[in-house]
């Protein structure tokens, strides 16, 4: 259930869970003007919204509830990845400190007594709502490349192992582009590093320009060494992007007259495709891309290899 207004989604959001519906319009009331509020009145319903597409920044809930208690709601968003990042605040009339440990021990970061102090409450969630946007600002800046602003080896590392058990789910392909800037460091030596700094942020976004489905990544995976993570896509969509890379790239005109090439930058690409299969590693994978491209660069450079 959502008692806000679309204005409201810019909000941090705050899920309320109990089955108390007074409770429920008690808190929402209280929380509204701060916060976009979504409400439940049972477990199910809170785990159906919370791993739903708008994702709470923080969970208020009760204890004691029909069919489902906080306590095995907690437990069950703590043990999905989707939802285990959200804090959760225990909000009930069970007293004593057994209850309270067994709450915190389950993953929830705070307890409200019931009846509950406005002023408490309106204060627990905006210190906690406030860790957790930092929490999730950090996270970010940690999987993002400060050069270049795109994905970094991490933030790749961490989809491609995702995507592959996904992939081998439903026994589908996965394809990986890797891209390497010819010549860059006779680029970097005579044209200085500032120079090769902005090189490297034009051809970042270059890269990102040319990939338009929103499951696709690209990631800069070292140096001057790029990555594209293609999920269930074959072999003939990996060439076909693969070449686009390298003409994207090419087309930017970059001046490089130190290239034994052609007088402008260039990139060398190479590309593998696998079926996915759950006992396998997602290194292989990469490991048949980074060759691809070794012998690319073997063939002559400003090329696209298939591996």
């Amino acid at each position: 259930m959502d008692i806000q207004s679309q204005e409201s989604r810019q909000k941090p959001v705050v899920l309320v869970v109990d089955d108390q519906k007074t409770v429920i319009h008690a808190l929402a009331q209280l929380l509204r003007e701060d916060y976009h509020v979504l409400v439940a009145l049972s477990g199910a319903k809170a785990l159906e919204l919370a791993s739903g597409e708008t994702i709470p920044d923080l969970i208020l809930m009760d204890v004691i509830m029909p069919d489902m208690d906080g306590y095995e709601v907690c437990k069950r968003l703590k043990n999905d990845p989707k939802t285990k990042g959200i804090p959760v605040i225990f909000v009930t009339a069970m007293g004593g400190g057994e209850s309270e440990a067994k709450g915190l021990d389950l993953g929830a970061v705070d307890y409200i007594p019931k009846p509950f102090n406005n002023a408490v409450v309106k204060a627990r969630v905006r210190t906690h709502v406030q860790l957790k946007i930092r929490t999730d600002m950090l996270e970010k800046l940690a999987l993002v490349d400060g050069l270049t602003g795109i994905a970094n080896r991490r933030s790749f590392d961490q989809a491609l192992e995702q995507e592959w058990k996904r992939a081998a789910r439903s026994g589908r392909d996965i394809s990986v582009i890797m891209l390497d800037i010819d010549h860059f460091k006779a680029y970097n030596d005579n044209y200085g590093h500032g120079a090769g700094d902005d090189c490297l942020q034009r051809v970042a976004k270059a890269l990102r320009s040319a990939v338009y489905r929103p499951s696709d990544l690209i990631a800069r995976y070292g140096g001057e060494e790029f990555v594209a993570l293609l999920p269930e896509t074959d072999s003939h969509g990996a060439a076909r992007l693969a070449e686009t890379l390298r003409l994207t790239v090419a087309n930017l005109a970059l001046p490089h007259a130190y290239s034994p090439i052609v007088e402008h930058i260039t990139v060398s690409v190479g590309h593998a495709t696998r079926r996915a299969v759950q006992d396998q590693s997602p290194q292989d994978i990469l490991k048949a891309a980074d060759q691809a491209l070794y012998k690319a660069k073997e063939a002559g450079r400003n090329r696209v290899w298939e591996g």
